[in-house]
């Protein structure tokens, strides 16, 4: 991973202005002294919006710095995005802004909470995945706290648009955060939909939109279908190394469900085979999943009533 040099320039030079909705403004130095100057040893990860930093604030506050790739308009839009839908919605399982850089610095900066227990693709099919084993109550415990936060959003007015495993970070407690709003987009009440064109992860990406290049909350849904699938088979969105048919894990999902060979994808670490419970939820998740993945977005559920679905599933075997 290659490390990304700051620009001599400050970003007000190309875009004089942007708004800071109220978000605690960082010195960049500040910022630098917390990362260690950015030290590679500090890196938690990146993608496609920036590299993200461990650091340490004066106050003691551990934090997760995202450092910008480029001075570009597209990225201060991202950033301007994030720190607009952050600032303005709580909720516990949405991650916590604390503060960006200003327009005077010579990059840009944002600063989050930071959340230690890595991402749910860590867990399922990444670093962490040999080491502790996701047991099936923690898996629907993570879809119903990710559900619940994406309802939030879209009675927030907000669509996510880049809803994946590896934008749900996890607490040491396994509590759910869900992260990375470069990608979203506010979305008024009084419109069915906004033409964009579109962007997010292979894999992920709702094929409706894709087609018609109409954004709407559905698209979000899809997306969420995916998790579910991940989370019940603990294998990767896309992997080219499975047969043809089954590179898209959407698509694969849906063969297994209509062939009823759901067996076939379900991770069997998780006893499916073994306790009827389990069975009957890991079902009833897959059934759900299905009615996500439509191909018309019209027949997928609302993610209210995907909270719904999943508390309903919960309550009944975990909390009598």
């Amino acid at each position: 991973m290659g490390l990304h040099t700051a620009p001599t320039t400050s970003f007000s030079q190309s875009f004089p202005s942007y708004p800071y909705f109220g978000a605690h403004v960082f010195s960049y130095t500040e910022l630098e002294q917390a990362t260690h100057n950015f030290h590679p040893s500090k890196e938690l990860g990146d993608g496609g919006f920036g590299t993200v930093y461990y650091g340490e604030l004066k106050d003691e506050r551990s934090v997760a710095v995202k450092r910008l790739y480029e001075n570009s308009l597209k990225h201060v839009e991202q950033f301007i995005t994030e720190i607009e839908i952050l600032t303005k919605l709580r909720h516990t399982n949405l991650v916590t802004l604390y503060g960006c850089t200003s327009r005077h610095s010579r990059e840009l900066l944002l600063v989050y909470e930071y959340i230690p227990n890595g991402t749910v693709a860590d867990h399922l099919h990444g670093r962490n995945s040999n080491s502790v084993l996701l047991p099936w109550p923690v898996r629907l415990s993570i879809a119903v706290e990710t559900a619940d936060a994406l309802a939030f959003l879209h009675t927030s007015e907000v669509i996510h648009r880049d809803v994946k495993t590896n934008n749900i970070l996890l607490e040491n407690n396994f509590r759910v955060k869900v992260a990375d709003f470069g990608l979203s987009r506010l979305f008024p009440t009084n419109v069915t939909h906004v033409s964009t064109a579109p962007q997010g992860t292979p894999g992920y990406v709702d094929p409706e939109y894709y087609q018609c290049y109409k954004l709407t909350d559905k698209s979000d849904v899809f997306s969420f279908g995916v998790v579910l699938i991940e989370l019940i088979s603990s294998l990767e969105a896309v992997d080219t190394n499975r047969h043809r048919h089954d590179i898209n894990l959407a698509t694969m999902a849906v063969n297994k469900i209509q062939n009823q060979a759901l067996s076939e994808l379900v991770d069997q670490s998780l006893g499916f085979e073994r306790d009827y419970a389990v069975r009957s939820m890991v079902t009833s998740v897959a059934e759900l999943a299905f009615r996500c993945l439509q191909q018309d977005r019209e027949i997928r559920p609302s993610m209210q009533e995907v909270v719904q679905v999943l508390k309903g599933i919960q309550d009944e075997h975990f909390r009598k």
